[in-house]
C-alpha cells in the first residue's frame, strides 16, 4: 500500500531494549478534502531512510498495516494496529529538477551551418 502526502514531523530514532529495537516515527499530512495526519513508523535498518528528508516535502511512502494481539494481566485482550513505512520517495518538484537550470527553448541555439550529410559517422543510431 502506498500513502502521499506533505511530511509534518520526523522524529528521532529511538532505541528500545536490551536486542537495540531501533524505531522512528513520521507524520504526513494527506491532501484530500478532509486532510489526515497519518503516524508512520520505520523500524530497525528502515530508520536510516528518513535521513534525506524534512518537513514540508511532499512523499509517496509504502506501507504495510501491522496488527498484534496482546492480553493484559487482567486476561482482557487487545488488539494493536501499526503502519510500517518500507520505502519514501520525494514527490517535491524541486527534486524532479535537480539543481539544474531550466533548459533554454531551442531557438536560443545557433543552427549548424557546416552539417555535411554525406560524411561518415559511426555512431550507432
Amino acid at each position: 500500500m502506498e500513502l502521499q502526502g506533505k511530511i509534518k514531523m520526523i522524529d528521532e530514532t529511538k532505541t528500545y531494549g536490551n536486542n537495540g529495537f531501533r524505531k522512528r516515527e513520521m507524520v504526513i499530512t494527506t491532501e484530500e478534502q478532509y486532510p489526515q495526519h497519518i503516524m508512520i513508523e520505520f523500524v530497525q535498518d528502515k530508520t536510516d531512510l528518513l535521513n534525506n528528508y524534512n518537513v514540508g516535502q511532499d512523499v509517496k511512502v509504502s506501507i504495510n498495516v501491522r496488527g498484534r494481539e496482546w492480553v493484559n494481566p487482567q486476561g482482557e485482550t487487545k488488539y494493536f494496529n501499526s503502519i510500517q513505512g518500507w520505502r519514501i520517495e520525494n514527490l517535491s518538484q524541486a527534486s524532479a529538477n535537480g539543481d539544474m537550470p531550466p533548459m533554454p527553448p531551442a531557438e536560443a541555439f545557433e543552427p549548424a551551418n557546416d552539417f555535411n550529410e554525406e560524411e561518415h559517422d559511426d555512431l550507432p543510431f
